[in-house]
């Protein structure tokens, strides 16, 4: 069917002058497969020639260097307990925001939060510092916020204090950026807390999907993909060991006769 349309524009000249879902030459002028046998298989086509193929895409996540920049640049408790969470949990924005404080288990570093796709309530673990963030955090909104197992764990700062809400959460890390002239996301931190943890070799890919709460393997494989800059620095890395060995210098061989042996029997030593 497309390739009649850009048959049609092109006579009319109303579209590009080269179809860009081609036939092979022997039936250029035909059907495609006019004369498939159904007993057979479908024998692969070319690409078209302006349909290339596209490079595999990677998840960007953020240094190490520029997320201790971004987490020194946070000053209220909050936020930083809310990173802390981020970072290590590797939950989606909403799914940490809306936690209530009976889904917080500071014992086990576990937390509850309802899954976006298959609004499901699982446990994941974090990090002691972000549970030791959200209890300073606690402790200086002890008064103005309300308790109770069922109210949320984040409230705006300004008052009339009231629920924190995915934007607000947004703006709040737009704030961050500006101060520092960066553009990451909420959703880079949670690139960057599964680029950690797929590089940790006693982690394995399922314990990774488990944590981000993928429901396929094919959607957490997309961060095995190594960015550019950390295979520039494995490879150059790998020059440097190989240039060092190159340069050490070469055992002499021993001298002709040697016998260690001989050499414990004529000090005493005995194996």
């Amino acid at each position: 069917m497309l390739r009649r349309l850009y048959d049609v524009h092109r006579d009319a000249g109303t579209g590009p002058l080269l179809n860009p879902f081609p036939l092979d030459l022997p039936r250029r002028s035909g059907r495609a497969h006019a004369h498939h046998t159904p007993m057979d298989g479908w024998k692969p086509e070319r690409v078209g020639r302006y349909r290339p193929s596209l490079p595999r895409r990677i998840a960007r996540s953020i240094p190490d260097g520029w997320f201790n920049e971004l987490f020194a640049a946070l000053p209220p408790n909050r936020d930083r307990a809310l990173v802390a969470f981020w970072i290590s949990t590797g939950a989606r924005v909403s799914e940490l925001i809306g936690i209530r404080q009976c889904d917080v288990d500071p014992g086990q570093q576990l937390i509850s939060v309802v899954r976006k796709s298959s609004r499901a309530v699982q446990q994941v673990p974090a990090s002691a510092d972000a549970f030791v963030w959200l209890r300073l955090y606690q402790q200086g909104v002890h008064g103005p916020v309300p308790r109770g197992r069922t109210q949320p764990v984040w409230w705006t700062r300004r008052r009339p204090i009231r629920p924190l809400t995915y934007h607000g959460a947004h703006r709040m890390f737009e704030r961050v950026n500006a101060s520092l002239g960066a553009d990451w996301t909420l959703h880079d931190l949670r690139h960057s807390a599964a680029a950690r943890m797929v590089r940790d070799p006693k982690l394995t890919l399922t314990d990774v999907q488990w944590a981000l709460g993928h429901v396929h393997s094919s959607t957490t494989e997309v961060y095995l993909t190594p960015h550019k800059d950390e295979v520039a620095s494995s490879v150059l890395a790998h020059h440097a060991r190989q240039a060092h060995e190159r340069n050490e210098p070469v055992p002499s061989p021993p001298a002709p006769g040697y016998n260690p042996a001989s050499l414990d029997i004529l000090f005493g030593r005995s194996s």
